[in-house]
């Protein structure tokens, strides 16, 4: 594989002009009529960018993968201002694309499959095909004939190798033309064929576990729905989170998960004194003096991503909750929650024991030095994209466990008050802060509006949720934006359209640099915590704004939001 990068990137010039001589149109023709009308696509192993293009054109959102520096460098170079996502990445583990948490439509393998190693097949459309949506598609071009001596390696490959892989991971395979098709490049000693492997249903069998660990789990406690809806949260949320991907397992970091437990349970107990188990005199384990019960006066959105303690009282009581939370997390849901019919737990958690200093700042060090959280790929895949029709299902059987508990203790609370109880505490929508630091720099210098790029005037201007508030709650510096009120007022509750977006680049990161420079630790805080595919030590800018067209799609994908 490493060879083939090299040529690939050596002669990305004359590759990419050849790769271009030829439309989309005519070399995969034979299956223009499976392109999906709207969505995620995929394409592996991208080149020149020319199928990427022509996909985005249709009206896709493209993630586009090439491990060849020199020829993905040029590719993007012609698909500026389209609606391709470049990574560097590669199978087998695409662990790129696997942290963005998008599922596909389309997965295009396009004169690629030749060059993976006959051994390693099995486990790339293992990988693959857990990209793809229900009902999504692979599209697989074989390469036959045509032997080369130029430093490149090259498999045989045949539709029956690929018929019965598809069988291994429950995909429907069809072969589009039995006769196969000459080379468009006028290469008389290649010919190619063209498989469709789909997916019917999800295949993942994460329905029916979440199912039996919400409805039919006998472990008679609010904890299980509890952990269950403090990751779907941080999955909606916070998909930047994700600290690795290994052995099947999305790794979150513990403190982060603690902290969803607490903005859970936070009103339930201290405003609401709602039983959480059916033992009336057992109070939630995680209830100790030297941490929760100081924390009495803070609300669940006095404890968000970013937050900075520096009074000492205040500093440690918060990261002793938060350790003692992890705790009884560890030993209580996630130890009994198992397989069905098994003792082998779904999920896993390891500990540390890290010491807080008299200030303390919830980022993501101080996250993962808390320890590690693992959470089943599938599991978490569901989580991710079906929370609208999951969290109910967990909402419901908690205010069913709570009715359970009160009828034990004769005490009586309506369920439109537990509902109310339960609802999920987003932050309270604001933009005082950006308002105020475009008041301070009108003052000195320029500032414009990310949208139109002209600039604005003190008594005339608004600070726009580039991803609507109403729909992904959601205050960091990053989503945060300067525009003239007339853009805003048209602009409303719609999502900006990724053209949009990436015409606005350079004003949007020159707003960033202009405004949180000198505070940019926050900013990237909440930046790589909110965005899919960003590390914790990320201090991009630019990083940062492919990040947030990422989400953008991510957003448009799930809730199929109007576009502005």
């Amino acid at each position: 594989m490493t060879d083939n990068i090299t040529y690939y990137s050596k002669h990305a010039e004359r590759l990419t002009a050849q790769y271009n001589s030829v439309s989309f149109e005519q070399v995969h023709e034979d299956w223009l009529d499976e392109i999906p009308q709207q969505g995620f696509a995929l394409d592996i192993g991208a080149g020149s960018g020319r199928d990427a293009r022509y996909l985005a054109s249709r009206g896709l959102s493209v993630v586009a993968v090439e491990p060849a520096g020199g020829i993905r460098e040029r590719a993007q170079h012609y698909a500026v201002n389209q609606p391709v996502h470049w990574l560097d990445d590669s199978l087998p583990e695409l662990k790129k694309v696997f942290n963005l948490s998008a599922r596909f439509d389309l997965i295009l393998l396009s004169a690629a499959w030749m060059h993976i190693v006959p051994s390693e097949r099995e486990r790339c459309l293992r990988k693959v095909s857990g990209l793809l949506k229900a009902n999504g598609k692979i599209v697989i071009s074989l390469r036959h004939g045509g032997a080369v001596d130029d430093g490149r390696t090259m498999y045989p490959v045949s539709a029956d190798e690929l018929s019965a892989l598809a069988k291994r991971f429950g995909l429907t395979f069809r072969l589009l033309s039995k006769k196969a098709k000459l080379d468009e490049l006028g290469r008389s000693d290649v010919t190619w064929e063209t498989v469709v492997l789909s997916l019917p249903d999800d295949g993942s069998g994460a329905f029916p576990l979440l199912r039996n660990i919400i409805v039919n789990d006998s472990k008679s406690s609010t904890y299980k729905v509890a952990l269950l809806r403090t990751l779907l949260r941080i999955a909606e949320g916070h998909p930047g989170a994700v600290i690795d991907r290994t052995d099947g397992y999305v790794v979150l970091p513990a403190g982060l998960v603690a902290l969803y437990w607490i903005r859970l349970f936070k009103p339930l107990l201290d405003h609401f004194n709602l039983p959480q188990n059916s033992d009336p005199a057992k109070k939630p384990g995680f209830l100790k003096e030297d941490g929760w019960e100081k924390l009495a006066s803070f609300s669940g959105n006095d404890l968000y991503v970013g937050a900075n303690f520096s009074d000492p009282l205040s500093a440690r009581a918060v990261h002793r909750t938060i350790k003692d939370v992890a705790t009884v997390i560890r030993d209580m849901p996630a130890r009994y929650i198992t397989l069905p019919g098994t003792k082998d737990s779904v999920f896993d958690v390891t500990l540390n024991h890290p010491r807080v200093k008299d200030c303390l700042s919830l980022d993501g060090a101080y996250f993962a030095s808390v320890g590690k959280f693992y959470v089943p790929e599938h599991i978490w895949d569901s989580l991710s994209r079906f929370s609208v029709w999951i969290e109910p299902s967990l909402v419901n059987e908690w205010v069913a466990l709570m009715e359970s508990y009160m009828t034990r203790q004769n005490r009586t609370v309506s369920k439109g008050d537990l509902l109310r109880a339960l609802s999920w505490e987003d932050p309270v929508r604001t933009t005082a802060r950006v308002r105020g630091r475009v008041d301070s720099l009108l003052t000195q210098e320029e500032v414009k509006c990310c949208w139109s790029s002209k600039a604005i005037r003190i008594n005339s201007y608004a600070v726009d949720h580039a991803m609507p508030f109403s729909r992904w709650p959601n205050n960091d510096l990053w989503n945060l934006l300067p525009a003239q009120s007339k853009i805003n007022a048209e602009k409303s509750d719609k999502l900006p359209t990724s053209l949009r977006m990436m015409n606005s680049r350079h004003v949007i990161t020159g707003w960033w640099e202009q405004a949180w420079q000198d505070q940019a630790d926050e900013f990237f805080i909440q930046a790589n915590l909110s965005l899919p595919n960003l590390s914790a030590a990320n201090r991009s800018f630019s990083d940062v704004f492919e990040a947030m067209v990422m989400q953008r799609d991510r957003i448009k994908d799930f809730q199929q939001l109007k576009e502005w």
